[in-house]
């Protein structure tokens, strides 16, 4: 491992702290520096090299870079808590057909058929959007992650049946990637230190001629240890 530290980027909403415990567990030489990004500019960080590898939601243009599906996020609606939908555990889409959806710039929910009534402003950010849906505006559809992350008080949020998931994954420059993303990938995947692509490999089987070589060695040395003479016996004064 020739670089010094490892930048890892994360979307709003992943949670690398984890990894990154796991990751100063086995390597605490080796820096591990955490830097948030946006769902947008994620892939961007890794082809500039701002960021040597990212979790990320693969909605965005991914152009250049090798993408590991890790996980799929449930998707739900955001309402208030006293809105009608909130009195069921789940909600259907059909459920979403009269009510305005917000469907802010940085959406990643990507669900182009949705059954929903459009709203025209669209908000810059989804952490914008929540504060319209506390505001009664509308609903948000986003990944459970983000529903948690931007939790209120006076909202709650419901899974949407047959609503499509939401993929995460980890994105590294295409090609051949450094033993460090080498090494952070294979922890994100639940790769045991035993397992390690760094450990040193078994020591290979040896052919029948250097089996039989060896037995030969070894009846040698036993020859010899046999034929090794009697310490002189002491005489009887």
């Amino acid at each position: 491992m020739t670089q010094s530290s490892l930048t890892v980027g994360y979307v709003p909403g992943v949670t690398p702290a984890k990894w990154a415990r796991t990751w100063a567990e086995r390597h605490p030489d080796v820096p591990l520096k955490l830097r948030a990004v946006t769902a947008a500019d994620g892939p961007a960080a890794v082809r500039d090299g701002i960021v040597d590898v990212a979790l990320l939601r693969p909605s965005a243009d991914t152009s250049g870079l090798s993408i590991i599906p890790l996980y799929e996020e449930t998707t739900v609606a955001v309402v208030p808590t006293d809105h009608l939908l909130s009195a069921a555990d789940e909600i259907t889409a059909a459920d979403l057909t009269d009510e305005p959806v917000l469907l802010p710039l940085d959406d990643v929910v990507a669900w182009a058929e949705a059954p929903s009534t459009a709203i025209d402003h669209r908000p810059e950010t989804t952490e914008a959007a929540i504060e319209l849906v506390a505001a009664g505006l509308g609903v948000l559809m986003v990944p459970q992650s983000l529903a948690r992350l931007y939790h209120r008080r006076d909202l709650t949020y419901r899974p949407i049946a047959g609503a499509p998931t939401c993929p995460v994954a980890l994105a590294f420059p295409a090609g051949q990637p450094s033993a460090l993303v080498e090494e952070f990938t294979g922890i994100v995947r639940g790769r045991k230190p035993s397992s390690s692509r760094g450990q040193a490999q078994p020591t290979p089987k040896r052919t029948a001629r250097e089996k039989t070589l060896a037995k030969q060695a070894a009846r040698a040395a036993a020859g010899k240890v046999a034929r090794k003479p009697d310490a002189p016996k002491r005489r009887r004064p």
